[in-house]
């Protein structure tokens, strides 16, 4: 394995005109199911809910998983976590992940979102917020080995569908023990590991580095997903190539560009001259997206959460300082439809997506 560490950001940007090798990888195979494309779309509180999964599985995600939901169920009847737990039924697998550190809680839980229509769960073991880890969920599980061989052992005996599970690489750059994490999952009978180039103590600081990932990927007959700071097509796709990676879970690098996935697919075929999207397709997508986001939540606060997706979008568009002041402040989702509709009216050129 050639040696490798934090990369070099000047390798990745502005090469959208090179033609990058050709890569083959094999189908990713998670339990019974084979997804139809090896890129899936990372979990994330307060961003993938129902609306933004369907329209990242419309850009080719292979598989999209619901928000972090906590393993208390006696908690489930929260606004926020019945709209967590409002399952994509019609996309197959339908992942639901679930956060916890009691086993049998946690295998409660599991039950539960089987019973609801769940084909895989995805067990959190990876996410830094403080307000998680203070409870040892999340990446503060990885400190305590023998719990996590204790959860894993429990919800995979739970449930007859696939367990997955999400690390990072440690607790800190000193106690970088996800190789040990990994070897128990396999052990436990997880059916896919995704890890995160960080420990937690990184939280999202600094760059990811992948070296873990490679050498956790060596040792694991089970699918390894890599994870952390892939937000372009070209540095995405040379992380799959360093680790060997048998997929790529994309988190921030969809927010704001859910048709990542759709160039991710153009670029593994070697297809980089391809224009992923005009301007009536990216204005038709942005003004879909809101509107199910305005249906999803109700107006009052479907259009505060789609403020923050506007803000991402800005993020990628031309000459967008205007728009942008505009769209966080609006209190009516006809306002923010009708922003949309007048920045691409006075676009005429079309819009230059920015790197």
């Amino acid at each position: 394995m050639r040696p490798f560490g934090r990369c070099d950001r000047s390798r990745f940007e502005n090469r959208s005109n090179d033609r990058m090798p050709y890569m083959q990888i094999p189908p990713l195979i998670i339990g019974p199911y084979q997804l139809s494309s090896p890129f899936v779309l990372a979990p994330m509180a307060g961003v993938t809910d129902k609306p933004f999964r369907k329209l990242c599985r419309r850009f080719g995600a292979g598989m999209t998983t619901s928000e972090m939901t906590t393993a208390d169920t006696s908690l489930w009847q929260t606004p926020k976590s019945k709209h967590r737990l409002d399952l994509d039924l019609d996309a197959e697998p339908v992942a639901v992940q679930i956060a916890g550190s009691d086993p049998d809680q946690l295998a409660s839980a599991a039950q539960a979102c089987v019973d609801r229509g769940a084909q895989i769960i995805d067990i959190n073991m990876g996410c830094p917020a403080k307000k998680v880890c203070k409870r040892l969920a999340g990446s503060a599980l990885m400190k305590d080995e023998k719990l996590v061989e204790r959860i894993l052992g429990t919800v995979v005996a739970a449930v007859d569908v696939p367990v997955t599970l999400k690390i990072r690489t440690g607790w800190d750059p000193e106690h970088r023990n996800g190789p040990v994490i990994a070897r128990i999952a396999e052990d436990a009978g997880i059916a896919s590991l995704a890890v995160h180039g960080r420990t937690r103590a990184c939280r999202y600081k600094g760059e990811a580095e992948y070296e873990t990932i490679a050498r956790i990927k060596e040792q694991l007959s089970i699918p390894v997903i890599a994870n952390g700071d892939l937000t372009t097509p070209e540095k995405s796709l040379e992380v799959l190539r360093l680790t060997n990676a048998d997929g790529l879970m994309i988190g921030r690098g969809a927010q704001g560009r859910p048709w990542i996935f759709r160039e991710l697919k153009l670029f593994l075929s070697n297809d980089t001259k391809k224009v992923p999207l005009d301007k009536t397709e990216l204005r038709d997508m942005m003004l879909g997206h809101l509107s199910e986001l305005h249906r999803f939540y109700g107006e009052k606060r479907g259009v505060r959460v789609a403020r923050k997706h506007l803000t991402w979008y800005c993020d990628k568009l031309a000459n967008a300082d205007e728009f942008r002041y505009r769209a966080v402040r609006v209190d009516s989702a006809s306002e923010q439809l009708c922003l949309i509709k007048d920045y691409f009216d006075r676009n005429d050129g079309g819009v230059s997506l920015a790197a």
